[in-house]
């Protein structure tokens, strides 16, 4: 013998799952709207009835009468609202306009540190004094409360999302390109995005952002904000080596990349290079590597050896300090890899200027 009530709730849950409202599954099924409240008072259905019931809902009757072997329905979903976390739309929105706002405002203590290093051991008086206007321009930045850079760029955002969180309130992209607009607006940075790339025309909010997203394990999200400047975005390059390809050239196309540049990119910079993938995951994977923090090395051993040759290579091309000359042509080299086809092997270069801006939340 079977509870109604029971079955009248199991056919509630599974109704609300798939966003079926009660009053259109009755209807569908020529049945009377009073018929789930009469089952809750213990009066039983009629087997045709439910079987219309489990037809409308795409589901078998003996699930609907929880005797599949499987989890009961009633206890699934209790299981189900007591794993997932809810998150409103708007603290998403708020934590990017704070991460904006303060990733344009201040670097790293890692970066300052490096640029006064590099000061300390560099030879050449030029570039020596290049270096300690960096750093003084950094501090008079934050002592006056003012972007480093007139250009605040781009906003690039890497975001992960916990798949057991579920986001109320709108959608994920809306908040995001919502927390960048107040940003560059009420925090009176510079507003440089264009409509379209060959008509132009300014946004005048600095949307949209470009969002590149992963759904992991969890039930946080983690948003790593980058406002990227064009300077030096503008001397990035990517090639489709064979895979023949060595070790060697890898580095020779790096190097080459930033003689190429010279004092366009503002240096000293920073190299993310992204090998492997396809054409276009490369180029991500080198955007990637410019939000690790200054002095984190690739795990992997070999590419960690691969990141320190090519920098000391690049820091013997004299490019040095905004293209004066000097040793100090960038701080770090970071690799990113991926699989890719046996066909090809993938490299991208994306630089980053001295002003190594990026900030990460977790909600």
């Amino acid at each position: 013998m079977y509870n109604s009530s029971n079955i009248a709730e199991n056919i509630k849950i599974i109704a609300k799952r798939k966003n079926i409202m009660l009053k259109d599954l009755f209807a569908g099924c020529d049945i009377h709207k009073n018929t789930l409240s009469q089952m809750y008072h213990g009066q039983s259905i009629a087997f045709d009835s439910l079987a219309k019931i489990a037809d409308y809902l795409d589901v078998s009757v003996d699930y609907l009468l929880d005797r599949t072997g499987s989890q009961p329905i009633i206890q699934a979903e209790i299981d189900i609202t007591q794993t997932i976390r809810t998150l409103d739309s708007k603290i998403i929105t708020q934590k990017i306009k704070e991460a904006f706002i303060e990733a344009n405002l201040n670097v790293s203590k890692n970066l300052v540190n490096c640029i006064k290093d590099s000061a300390k051991s560099e030879t050449s008086p030029l570039a020596r004094n290049i270096l300690n206007k960096l750093t003084e321009n950094i501090e008079i930045a934050k002592e006056i409360n003012v972007p480093i850079c007139q250009d605040t760029g781009m906003a690039v955002l890497f975001v992960n999302i916990g798949q057991d969180v579920h986001i109320i309130g709108g959608l994920l992209r809306d908040a995001i390109n919502q927390g960048v607009r107040e940003a560059y607006v009420d925090g009176d940075l510079r507003l440089s995005v264009v409509k379209d790339p060959i008509r132009r025309g300014n946004t005048n909010d600095n949307t949209p952002a470009i969002i590149h997203t992963d759904i992991v394990a969890g039930d946080k999200i983690e948003i790593i904000c980058v406002p990227k400047g064009f300077g030096s975005e503008n001397s990035s390059r990517l090639k489709m080596f064979e895979p023949s390809a060595s070790e060697d050239d890898i580095i020779d196309f790096i190097v080459e990349t930033i003689k190429i540049a010279g004092g366009n990119p503002c240096p000293p910079i920073v190299v993310g290079v992204g090998i492997g993938g396809d054409f276009e995951y490369s180029a991500i994977l080198a955007k990637k590597a410019l939000t690790r923090e200054i002095g984190e090395n690739n795990p992997d051993e070999f590419y960690g050896r691969i990141e320190q040759k090519t920098l000391e290579r690049i820091n013997q091309t004299n490019v040095g300090p905004q293209g004066f000359g000097g040793k100090t042509t960038a701080f770090a080299v970071n690799i990113e890899t991926f699989p890719t086809h046996i066909a090809g092997l993938p490299v991208a270069v994306n630089i980053c200027c001295h002003v190594y801006r990026h900030k990460k939340v977790v909600i």
